[in-house]
Order: C-alpha cells, then structure tokens, then sequence
C-alpha cells in the first residue's frame, strides 16, 4: 500500500516540482524539449533492446530452453518504456536504468531471485500451509495419491455410466 501511495501521490508531487526547478533554471521551452528528447531517446532504446531480447528468446525457445530470463527482463523494458514516456525526469532516471543493459540484468536477476523465493519456498507441500510442491492453490492435489478414491484396500473404486447420445435429439453430444 505504501508502495501505491508514492507511485500515484509523492512522485507525480517530485515530478511537478522537479520540473518546476528545471524550467527556473534553463527555462519552460528547453524544459518540454529536454523532455520530449528523452522520451524519444528512451522509446528507441526501449525498442532497440526489446528486439534484442525478443531475439535471444527465441533463441533459447529453438533450443527447448525457458526463456525465463528473457521473460522478466521483457516485462522491465516494458516497464521502462512506460516510465520513459511518461513526463518528468525522475521517471526518466528509473526509465533509462530499466533499459540498459547492465542495470537490466541485474534487477532482472533480484526480481527473478524474489520470485523463486516466494513460489518455491523450504517446508511447503501437501498438508503445509499456501501452496507449494504437490499442493493446488485450491486445496489438495488431484495427483496426491491421498486424493484418488481409494477403499481400505488400496483398490480403486469403479463406477458406471450411460451413453446418452442417442437419445440427443440434438447431436450435441456427439
């Protein structure tokens, strides 16, 4: 909840001020122009690493390979490219760092790191709290061997049916 109230209160607050300052100093006109030029800077850059990224993923896809990697950095280019066209310089700054390379592959490497740790936690599994190895987030497994019908016996259950479809004067069930 903190995090929302910066996004959508404080910074758009920064940013106004920030600009005000700018714009004091260099003035209004080369304020917007320094502005739009880094938005056009920052969209060719966005789109020049998001074809590269693009690129290795299919590569990696050609080899039967997970482009996980390429995945979460694709969804920070996209990310960057909002922040870079969005006005103001300290979205520009967050922007640009989502863009190159270098910053890239290192959040890129914390977000995949926090993920692993949240999805694939120690201790989790069937009778465990959440949902973790052999668990559904919707209750037991349907592979759990406990879920199957099973008598005492360890001998499945059989049942019967009836086919229906001819008396389905509609064909639907064909």
């Amino acid at each position: 909840m903190r995090v929302l109230f910066i996004l959508f209160a404080l910074l758009p607050i920064l940013e106004i001020a920030l600009l005000i300052n700018v714009g004091s100093v260099i003035g209004g006109w080369n304020t917007v122009g320094l502005v739009l030029l880094s938005a056009f800077i920052g969209a060719y850059f966005v789109k020049r690493e998001g074809v590269s990224t693009l690129k290795t993923a299919q590569e990696k896809m050609q080899r039967n390979e997970v482009p996980g990697k390429e995945l979460v950095e694709g969804l920070m280019l996209v990310v960057a490219g909002i922040l870079l066209v969005t006005p103001g310089f300290i979205t520009d700054i967050f922007g640009f760092l989502l863009a190159m390379p270098g910053s890239r592959h290192f959040f890129a490497a914390q977000v995949s790191k926090h993920m692993k740790m949240r999805v694939v936690a120690p201790g989790m599994g069937p009778g465990a709290s959440g949902f973790g190895q052999g668990q559904s987030p919707f209750g037991q497994s349907p592979f759990d061997e406990r879920s199957r019908s099973h008598n005492a016996d360890g001998d499945v259950f059989e049942g019967e049916y009836s086919d229906r479809t001819t008396n389905d004067p509609d064909k639907r069930l064909k």
